[in-house]
């Protein structure tokens, strides 16, 4: 097939592009700005565009297909050309599925643990030699590209996004996949700027079990009461196996997990995290895995990337890295470190830097969220909040809506770096929370803070 990506530098869109290439298709693509890593892991594949920019001629009658991304705008003209040339013109959920139709879908689903709960899905079918198809939103070890598809393997796992499709498609993308196994993690609620209310927002979840397939498996986490109504409320004749957080404690800064045989040491930590694993254990044994063997592969399990990833450490304090950014992501991941490390200070550091957390309305859901850390530090750029059309939110604001005693607040990075460097961090954590980078922040730099 001869496919080509408008906006192929997205980091879902190049490693599809990627995995397609590797499949033999013949790939070409077109973005305004391609940045690393994805510039270079394109590079690699020989499918990294000439030059930057929209260009009609890319748009030629012979193209199988043209798959759109989300950064792209409804007025491109690659778009335009597509259509008027009468092309077949997928989002990039649309493309997956057509290219599962023939495999049991397995999609992960939820406001909050769904690339943990994939990544471990796929460590321990790794583990084990289980060949499976699969679309993971970030990195995993061992794994050389977040999208793999073949012709002959018969499952694929797809982390279940909810956001919107393209520029062209509003549906969310968990939509657009028909399940035969499904999982729901929770449900927080998040992209204001698509989802205006909490109930439209929850609507997205019914919707996506009412799509699971007749006679298909809904696993879903029964500790989130949002998440427990929708699986018993719904009509669509599925099987249904809800799902909890195990026993487990801490001796020192290890996680012990109980099992059937006893005791089982892990290198992740974190009541979300263990709730998480149940669900997984779930999944698998649905995909053949039995007990036994998903609990010698989970224990080697080291985390998902940019997921309580540990970045620096000495002898008595640790730094650790999180993508953190959604109220309930930032609670979960807060109280976790908390729990691990109780004979330490926590310093919890976060970057409000998306569309929902910049807004004035929404900041009051971010209420208690960091309240298990000893120290807290909130950083935001007043140009960010500008850029994205968003009413001005003041430092008072912030500090009126965590509610969290102490909190510093910082709107440059200037200012955020040298409250960093003077931080006191003998015996302590360092959390770092952010879906960007706080201004321009070297991580390097970072790391030499212990």
């Amino acid at each position: 097939m001869k496919i080509h990506f408008i906006a192929i530098g997205g980091s879902a869109m190049h490693s599809l592009a990627i995995a397609l290439a590797k499949k033999g298709y013949e790939i070409s693509g077109s973005d305004d700005a391609i940045f690393e890593p994805s510039k270079s892991r394109l590079a690699e594949y020989g499918i990294l565009p000439s030059e930057t920019g929209w260009f009609e001629n890319n748009i030629t009658s012979d193209l199988d297909a043209v798959i759109l991304g989300m950064h792209a705008r409804p007025d491109n003209p690659e778009l335009a050309k597509a259509k008027e040339l009468g092309l077949k013109i997928y989002s990039y959920p649309e493309f997956l599925f057509e290219q599962s139709k023939n495999k049991t879908r397995v999609v992960i689903g939820g406001s909050h643990g769904k690339t943990s709960i994939t990544s471990m899905i796929l460590h321990v079918m790794k583990y084990h030699d289980k060949e499976v198809d699969y679309m993971v939103g970030a990195a995993v070890s061992g794994l050389d590209n977040p999208v793999h598809l073949t012709e002959e393997n018969d499952f694929i796992v797809i982390e279940g996004d909810e956001y919107l499709s393209s520029p062209i498609d509003r549906r969310p993308k968990f939509h657009l996949y028909q399940p035969n196994i499904a999982l729901l993690s929770g449900i927080a609620w998040d992209h204001i700027n698509v989802f205006p209310t909490y109930e439209n927002y929850v609507e997205q979840f019914k919707i996506f079990i009412d799509s699971i397939v007749n006679g298909g498996i809904l696993v879903y986490n029964e500790e989130d009461e949002e998440v427990k109504k929708l699986a018993e409320a719904t009509e669509n004749p599925i099987r249904k196996h809800p799902y909890q957080t195990p026993d487990y404690h801490t001796e020192g800064d290890m996680t012990i997990l109980g099992v059937p045989e006893g005791e089982l040491p892990l290198e992740i930590f974190g009541k979300h995290n263990l709730n998480n694993l149940v669900g997984a254990k779930w999944i698998c044994q649905h995909m053949g895995i039995d007990e036994d063997d998903f609990y010698e592969a989970i224990a080697t399990f080291k985390g998902a990337s940019k997921r309580l990833e540990k970045i620096a450490e000495n002898n008595s304090s640790v730094i650790f890295k999180d993508f953190a950014h959604s109220p309930s992501k930032v609670r979960a991941t807060t109280s976790a470190v908390k729990e691990q490390y109780s004979d330490k200070k926590v310093v919890a550091c976060l970057e409000l830097h998306t569309y929902s957390s910049l807004n004035a309305d929404f900041l009051k859901e971010y209420k208690y969220s960091l309240d298990e850390a000893d120290e807290a530090l909130v950083f935001y750029s007043p140009e960010a909040v500008a850029n994205k059309k968003l009413e001005k939110v003041s430092e008072e604001q912030i500090k009126e809506a965590f509610q969290k005693n102490g909190l510093q607040v910082f709107v440059t990075p200037e200012d955020f770096k040298k409250a960093l460097h003077e931080l006191e961090l003998e015996n302590s954590v360092l959390l770092m929370m952010s879906s960007g980078n706080y201004g321009g922040l070297d991580m390097a730099e970072v790391k030499s803070l212990v």
